[in-house]
């Protein structure tokens, strides 16, 4: 009775930030755990922020609701050469300000994703140049061979070169930066998408309203769209109970009985193509946050492996995710191309073997040591760290955990900030569904110069991985590329490089008579909302 009390008061207590009234058939209300951090395009390579912005931008190529690679702003596309493309665009297509779409928009914004600010190097740094051929054609140039490359440019969105000049957005803004929401492109979008965003109060609502100028016809009914970020999970639940909401996610895994049981509602779960994993300082000579001073612990492999076999990943996904995700020993899941389940093993739980290798390095009372955890991002994210933190002190780690909203998190741990972290937990979807994409940011090792490693926020280096991420780019004879895939999973392996944890399940919840599309890499695409009666 206390549960059904808070909820019904919880829903009371949103429903005026999420309007009064039962959604039509042509208004549909969602939410997420947390808001986008900046509107800007190229500014932050994060999964939720670029599905959110699908919707307004758009790619040269889009996944449709299967995941399969179709045209989008470009129709057709031929591998003219070893390291060229050309790619036909699509005429007719107009920005929502009346603008034309054309060449000169796709080179502008591939010289955009390569500017400081941008978060979005490992996309373009994919291309070599961009040669305009006509206001309609271009010739892409890629540095190495790269077969994959059309699957590359999803999430490389265009944007209109006329408007951002106008508006001085010539330059990508991160949101890590301390000026980040000064900037025009982070406030206001133009795109090509199917959806204009009207209007956007950060961390209370967004209004997305269909744009008429759409270049194909979609599926939806959809005409307007309200977003509110709901940082509880309780809360987001006892909307979507109250008919207030239409979607929400994440659902906590523990409140999968709880829609099941109510009416009118019902969960949406799924295997998700996304890594949880931990992430150590292996480059710095002294961490910063620890108590061990003059050296770096986490340099040394024995210490690494003591962290690795101390985490008791079936405990964590029995106790915090209710048995609904999937342990793992890779830093890819299983629907990505370049899995392989024989090297799926995770490393084993033996908090004895954990004290021992500290023994033999030289910490045989263990150490402190600080944790970087976002509290908004991930399914049960904070509590899957504080599971991680007491699991550790057992072996005498003694783990100082600082969690936060993503959008903190991300400005502490990220490059532009000099990876202000010593120990943290990450999330990886590869945006290509392709092991190169793990491979070439998380794996490889950072250089500003090749923009390889962007978030590799702990610095593990092994030059022949780097070597392998350039071979497998451009290999196109399967057998040997998986080959390459195997030695390269095995050598972080053996280097205790990365600690995976588990894949996360998808976790939505969804009102009866809503219909979408929920695809594996945890994105909602408008295009494929129905909303009925």
């Amino acid at each position: 009775m206390k549960i059904k009390a808070f909820l019904a008061a919880s829903a009371c207590a949103l429903a005026l930030a999420l309007g009064a009234g039962a959604a039509n058939a042509e208004t549909f209300k969602w939410s997420f755990q947390g808001d986008v951090q900046s509107l800007d395009p190229h500014g932050l390579n994060e999964t939720f922020t670029l599905g959110y912005l699908g919707n307004v931008y758009e790619g040269l190529t889009y996944y449709d609701n299967n995941l399969e690679l179709k045209p989008g702003l470009a129709v057709s596309w031929e591998n003219t050469g070893p390291t060229t493309w050309i790619f036909k665009l699509r005429e007719g297509v107009k920005f929502h300000n009346g603008n034309d779409f054309n060449a000169d928009d796709v080179i502008f914004s591939w010289k955009r994703t390569l500017t400081d600010g941008s978060d979005m190097k490992g996309y373009g740094g994919r291309m070599k140049d961009i040669k305009k051929i006509d206001d309609y054609t271009i010739e892409v140039e890629t540095p190495a061979p790269n077969p994959i490359l059309p699957r590359e440019l999803v999430f490389y969105y265009m944007m209109d070169k006329e408007w951002s000049e106008a508006n001085g957005a010539i330059e990508a803004t991160s949101p890590k930066a301390a000026d980040s929401t000064a900037t025009y492109a982070a406030q206001n979008a133009n795109g090509t998408g199917p959806f204009i965003l009207a209007e956007r109060q950060p961390d209370v609502r967004s209004t997305f309203k269909r744009f008429d100028g759409y270049w194909k016809d979609i599926p939806t009914n959809v005409k307007e769209v309200h977003f509110t970020p709901i940082a509880q999970g309780a809360t987001r639940v006892a909307a979507l109970i109250s008919g207030e909401l239409d979607l929400v996610y994440p659902v906590p895994v523990q409140d999968w009985n709880r829609l099941e049981e109510a009416e009118g509602v019902r969960p949406l779960t799924g295997p998700e193509a996304r890594t949880i994993f931990l992430g150590m300082d292996q480059w710095r000579d002294e961490l910063l946050y620890s108590n061990i001073k003059g050296k770096n612990p986490l340099k040394d492999k024995r210490v690494r492996a003591a962290m690795a076999h101390a985490i008791d990943l079936n405990a964590i996904d029995k106790k915090i995710m209710r048995g609904a995700a999937v342990p793992s020993g890779l830093l890819i899941a299983p629907q990505i191309n370049g899995h392989d389940s024989d090297l799926n093993n995770p490393f084993k739980y033996d908090p004895e073997k954990s004290k021992s290798l500290l023994t033999e390095a030289g910490y045989p009372d263990g150490f402190e040591l600080g944790m970087d955890c976002p509290n908004n991002r991930y399914v049960n994210d904070e509590k899957i760290c504080q599971a991680v933190v007491g699991l550790l002190a057992r072996v005498g780690i003694k783990v100082d955990l600082n969690a936060q909203p993503k959008s903190k998190y991300f400005a502490k741990v990220s490059p532009q900030n000099g990876n202000d972290t010593s120990f943290y937990l990450l999330g990886w979807t590869p945006s290509s569904m392709d092991v190169h994409n793990v491979l070439y940011n998380l794996m490889s090792s950072f250089d500003t110069e090749k923009k390889t490693g962007q978030f590799n926020y702990g610095r593990y280096s092994n030059p022949r991985i780097d070597e392998i991420a350039g071979n497998v780019e451009k290999e196109t004879d399967q057998a040997k590329r998986q080959k390459m895939v195997a030695e390269a999973f095995s050598i972080l392996k053996e280097d205790v490089g990365y600690l995976p944890l588990h894949q996360q399940p998808l976790s939505w919840g969804v009102r009866d008579g809503v219909t979408l599309s929920q695809r594996a890499d945890n994105v909602l695409d408008l295009r494929y909302v129905v909303v009925g009666k």
